[in-house]
């Protein structure tokens, strides 16, 4: 399914590589603050679920559900945030976000809040190998 696919340039500067599922790319988001996943479609061209097709959306979904429960599980989380903006990426990705009532932004949304801090690589390496293993990518 990846064969031709281009991720957008400010996904792949903002994120580190976790896998591909059957549909999508699964990225992590490189803001140490957050456990923060994002799933893209391995499709050019599309901005909006509903140009997918049917068995898509199902996939979708589908991807969607294991990150959300794999978020949830490893990292004991109390809210999940769920979005698909593409305000400022057209591409289509999905933002799985795990909040905190701890967290540097509760209850407020994490966009625009502070610059990023990325995770420092040998903690960004181990979090890919954990999900890597959970989502059996």
């Amino acid at each position: 399914m990846s064969q031709g696919f281009e991720l957008h340039p400010q996904l792949a500067a903002d994120t580190l590589l976790v896998g591909n599922l059957p549909l999508c790319r699964v990225l992590l988001m490189n803001e140490s603050r957050y456990p923060w996943l994002i799933l893209v479609p391995q499709r050019n061209e599309i901005s909006e679920i509903y140009q997918l097709s049917a068995t898509e959306r199902t996939q979708l979904w589908s991807e969607s559900d294991l990150v959300s429960r794999q978020l949830m599980q490893l990292f004991k989380a109390d809210k999940l945030n769920i979005a698909a903006l593409g305000n400022v990426v057209p591409q289509l990705h999905l933002h799985h976000i795990a909040r905190f009532k701890t967290d540097a932004t509760w209850p407020a949304p994490v966009w625009g809040k502070f610059k990023a801090e990325a995770y420092p690589p040998e903690a960004a390496e181990s979090l890919l190998q954990q999900l890597r293993q959970v989502l059996s990518i």
